[in-house]
């Protein structure tokens, strides 16, 4: 039997989280299958799931739960749609939102390369019918890189309208061949970022996962990165292997470290840095602090593993 070529780190107690469960969450599983709603909270295995679901938040996916791309960190089925889709989505995701008391929802997507526009007239269609049904509810869009076509980010952008525009260069310049599809690049995520503030979006957003082989260094470096493509909003979080198909976890990072992350993010201008060992790209700190600036009254959650603060942020410009 082949050993793996880094035994497997012991997982901390601050990785800890409890089993989904309570009435709340119990409702919404129930209404997203009813609704026949695909959730990326758990095709992604997000470990937050149970916290967020019980707060009655929720990240869903559109565009089917098969993805063109195989980066090798993602549990989300990978495959060849042959250009399937419903196009009644956009109708269906609007007025099911429409039944549910939320203030602010993600919107993600499967890569979809089978598609001519990447499937960004899809996205901006799906903003439309929920802006339509809910017009106060924000809305974030969490896409691909649409193939690196400027023309589809923009469609997103233009057409949709989201209240933020997010898209997520996964991991530090150096490991982007091995943790993400051969497709992918760094330079080519920091465009659709560059492209999308120059159509007009408002905020944009990142992240970055951690504990894949990279450096302090990279990291901070990979921050500076960001700032510089004028990224509004960024998110740091813990890797953690979703099967052992999954690329390897090589070290668990330890709270502190995170907290100089968010630090350094602080000082080169991030307006909001969520990072902790629990943290997602569709984490509640972020939408909350988000949520707070969109309705012209900032706010903030710190993020020490999903306890919420009640406090004034001052916003760095």
């Amino acid at each position: 039997m082949t050993q793996p070529a880094h035994p497997a780190p012991k997982k901390p107690d601050w990785l800890k989280v409890r089993m989904p469960g309570g009435e709340r969450y119990a409702q919404l599983k129930e209404t997203f299958r009813r609704l026949e709603l695909n959730t990326v909270c758990e095709e992604a295995r997000c470990p937050n799931v149970g916290e967020c679901w019980g707060e009655g938040t929720a990240t869903l996916m559109i565009l089917g739960e098969m993805c063109t791309r195989g980066c090798s960190f993602c549990a989300v089925t990978t495959g060849n749609p042959r250009g399937a889709y419903d196009p009644r989505e956009p109708e269906h995701v609007g007025r099911a939102l429409g039944e549910l008391d939320l203030a602010y929802v993600v919107l993600t997507m499967v890569d979809r390369d089978d598609l001519s526009d990447g499937g960004a007239a899809h996205v901006a269609q799906t903003v439309q019918r929920i802006k339509h049904y809910a017009p106060e509810l924000l809305v974030e869009t969490l896409v691909g890189d649409f193939g690196g076509v400027a023309a589809d980010v923009e469609t997103v952008v233009l057409e949709g309208r989201p209240d933020v525009f997010a898209h997520n260069v996964e991991v530090v310049p150096r490991l982007q061949k091995t943790m993400r599809d051969h497709r992918c690049s760094w330079e080519r995520s920091i465009e659709v970022l560059r492209t999308a503030k120059a159509a007009g979006a408002k905020y944009t957003k990142s992240s970055l996962m951690v504990g894949c082989g990279e450096t302090e260094d990279e990291l901070l470096e990979a921050l500076a990165l960001l700032r510089a493509a004028d990224v509004d909003v960024v998110t740091i979080g813990q890797y953690l292997r979703p099967s052992p198909k999954h690329a390897e976890l090589l070290r668990y990072v330890e709270p502190a470290e995170f907290e100089r992350y968010k630090a350094a993010g602080a000082a080169l201008g991030f307006q909001f840095v969520a990072s902790g060992p629990l943290v997602r790209s569709s984490y509640r700190a972020a939408e909350g602090f988000l949520k707070g600036i969109l309705h012209g009254v900032p706010s903030t959650f710190d993020d020490s593993y999903g306890k919420r603060q009640k406090r004034s942020l001052k916003v760095v410009t």
